[in-house]
């Protein structure tokens, strides 16, 4: 048997059955180094990017230590974004599916508040929230933290960055001292080691390093000098590799949403994602972007921490990274399970300092490379596969995906095979649908009833 088997460890049965089920065999290294510590009830500082499977890591020292039959909140998560939390509480439950009547409650701003107290009074096991909220269910007395044995720090460098010390702090205050802590996040800076130093007790240090090796992602660097010959060389490079999903990183939200304004003047299907956007624009920005009826999404590296987008086909520096371990975490993001990614990095002679820093922990010499033919601007720019439409109702209105789908597959309607994915929020629903039948589909939706009710329609479009 492996040393990297889940097999090998002392996890209860029904989680290992579970865990077969899914296709979870080998440990990843973030796993195999940290989970034994986690399960001896040791606190955690891991180092680990995203995609590492730091997740189910801490999931599993949850749901292992948890007592069912205590109807407390034992174990509380909190997360920088509240992409990260759904996210975070998904993959417990699906970690959890074995094990019966586990509560597993997300508490996130940008959320109304009132339904949270209620779920509050209904009682949980497991809390997975972002510092903002949690901290002020905290403070008006309706999280009761007194139970709590596990506080998890999810990507704590990002939660520093976003400004959530003083929440985390109020947290901490309010959390029992005798409990086990886990600290996970990308990159240790400073702050990170004073916290660790105040509220962790004797922990264990892991770091992995970055999980993606260079054969599956190709990084290419462009020297370019004004803002017109970077946007150039953007256009050129989605010319010629034609990628169906790109995240172009950008350093401020001013360039962000200036970039992909530029690239859908220019007939290119781009969306930007940063901090000014409204919870409601974030979510239907993030579900274009998964769903394929947008192909570029131009983003700030504080608004795409969290994201969970599979099979990124290529990834832009429009600016240097501030700083290398974020640099490689960006193009970590692309060349995912298995898959083959492309990396491009454009860098001037201002930048001469960060590209010395990047050629040192790369340990490679960085040299422009010539830019693809610019007769490819001549080209029409590629149209995303498929188109996102929203349906004016949601949860509360007990629409369900497959509600969705029945109405769109139902008589003369479009063949399953045709619809994308689905994503059901509170209020309002979106569907995606393969470009050539978008009329098609909409009609359908806007003629046909979901639930007995008729709901307004509307394709979304750039």
């Amino acid at each position: 048997m492996s040393q990297t088997a889940f097999s090998t460890l002392d996890l209860k049965p029904d989680l290992l059955s579970n865990l077969s089920s899914l296709g979870y065999e080998q440990m990843t290294p973030i796993q195999a180094q940290s989970l034994p510590h986690i399960l001896a009830g040791k606190d955690i500082i891991a180092q680990g990017k995203t995609g590492s499977g730091k997740t189910a890591a801490f999931g599993l020292g949850v749901l292992e230590h948890l007592n069912v039959k205590r109807f407390r909140v034992q174990s509380l998560v909190l997360c920088p974004t509240r992409e990260l939390a759904d996210q975070v509480a998904n993959e417990i439950r699906r970690l959890a599916r074995a094990i019966h009547n586990i509560k597993v409650l997300t508490l996130c701003g940008g959320m109304p508040f009132g339904p949270q107290i209620g779920s509050l009074e209904h009682g949980a096991h497991i809390v997975v929230g972002t510092p903002g909220r949690v901290e002020e269910h905290v403070r008006k007395g309706y999280l009761n933290l007194d139970d709590l044995n596990l506080l998890i720090l999810d990507e704590a460098d990002r939660m520093l960055e976003m400004g959530f010390q003083e929440a985390l702090d109020e947290i901490i205050d309010a959390a029992p001292s005798d409990r086990q802590t886990l600290l996970f996040s990308a990159t240790y800076p400073t702050q990170i080691k004073s916290i660790a130093g105040r509220i962790m007790q004797d922990p264990v240090v892991v770091k992995v390093s970055s999980t993606h090796d260079s054969s599956s992602i190709r990084q290419h660097f462009f020297k370019v000098e004004t803002n017109e010959e970077r946007m150039t060389a953007l256009r050129l490079l989605l010319a010629h590799h034609q990628p169906e999903s790109t995240v172009v990183f950008c350093n401020t939200k001013r360039e962000a949403q200036e970039v992909a304004d530029e690239l859908n003047y220019h007939g290119v299907s781009a969306i930007a994602l940063h901090g000014d956007l409204e919870q409601r624009e974030r979510d239907q920005t993030l579900v274009r972007f998964a769903n394929k009826s947008a192909s570029v999404l131009v983003a700030t590296d504080v608004a795409a921490r969290g994201l969970d987008i599979d099979a990124l086909d290529a990834v832009v520096n429009y600016q240097l990274a501030r700083d290398t371990e974020v640099h490689v975490h960006r193009i970590g993001r692309t060349g995912r399970a298995g898959g083959k990614g492309v990396a491009c990095s454009f860098f001037s002679d201002k930048e001469h300092y960060k590209v010395l820093l990047l050629e040192e922990y790369l340990e490679q010499t960085i040299e422009g490379e010539a830019l693809p033919p610019s007769h490819l601007l001549d080209l029409p720019a590629q149209e995303p596969s498929m188109v996102t439409l929203q349906i004016g109702g949601g949860k509360k209105q007990k629409v369900r995906p497959g509600d969705i789908l029945g109405a769109l597959t139902g008589e003369s309607g479009i063949a399953g095979s045709q619809v994308g994915k689905i994503n059901v929020f509170d209020f309002c629903a979106y569907v995606a649908v393969q470009r050539d039948v978008a009329r098609t589909a909409l009609k359908k939706l806007e003629r046909g009833k979901l639930k007995g009710r008729s709901f307004r329609v509307r394709q979304i479009r750039d």
